[in-house]
């Protein structure tokens, strides 16, 4: 049988050559001397080793929790807020209902005040005119004896009522020859008379009391107007 020259042909071992005598196809010989071959292969290996070994190392491990927050202690925190913020409703609301119940006494008291100073107020104006009714009794009773008093009676009665007013703040007024005024008169009728200007109360059928802000009732007059 002949032998195919390049193939399985034994190549006598050298010496000093650690992989035997028989070096394939295509494969750079081992030099011992300078070390090359097999540990430029070891080393391009033994990068690739490095590089994943560093890959490895590098890449977070999802199992790894030494770095996440701890679950609990922010659930901790948040009850806690919760609890402070349900404490500080609790507090605006026990304000809010301590507010209305003090308005509510507030406008009661008010209520009540105001009705005791109406009392006393209606009492005090009552009691001024007492005298003025016991006049009037005292001249009915001397009416039938002496008729002829009667007049200077109810002169002196009608003096002491307009007093009891003017005590109260509404004096009578003297409202003839003034200029008319809308506010303090009330026109009933309306004459024309010659030499007499234009809008001047001729007579006064009934009397005004008080005057300005504190005006109880605006006199009723008769006015002039001009030919």
């Amino acid at each position: 049988m002949s032998e195919t020259p390049g193939r399985d042909r034994h190549v006598p071992r050298r010496d000093g050559d650690p992989r035997g005598g028989y070096d394939p196809p295509g494969r750079e010989p081992y030099d011992q001397e300078r070390g090359e071959g097999r540990e430029r292969d070891t080393g391009r290996e033994g990068r690739a080793g490095t590089s994943d070994a560093s890959i490895t190392r590098d890449t977070p491990d999802a199992s790894d929790t030494s770095n996440t927050p701890d679950a609990s202690g922010v659930s901790d925190g948040l009850q806690d807020r919760v609890r402070e913020l349900q404490d500080q409703v609790a507090d605006l609301q026990d304000r809010w209902r301590r507010a209305l119940a003090d308005l509510d006494n507030l406008r009661k008291r008010v209520g009540r005040d105001a009705e005791r100073t109406r009392s006393e107020e209606r009492a005090r104006a009552a009691g001024e005119w007492l005298p003025v009714l016991d006049n009037l009794d005292r001249a009915l009773e001397h009416a039938g004896t002496d008729p002829g008093s009667i007049v200077d009676g109810m002169r002196a009665i009608r003096d002491q009522a307009q007093e009891v007013l003017s005590r109260l703040g509404y004096t009578r007024r003297d409202d003839e020859g003034a200029v008319f005024d809308p506010a303090r008169h009330e026109a009933v009728g309306v004459l024309s008379q010659e030499g007499v200007p234009d809008g001047t109360v001729l007579q006064v059928v009934r009397p005004g009391y008080g005057d300005g802000e504190r005006q109880l009732r605006p006199a009723l007059v008769v006015v002039a107007k001009g030919a």
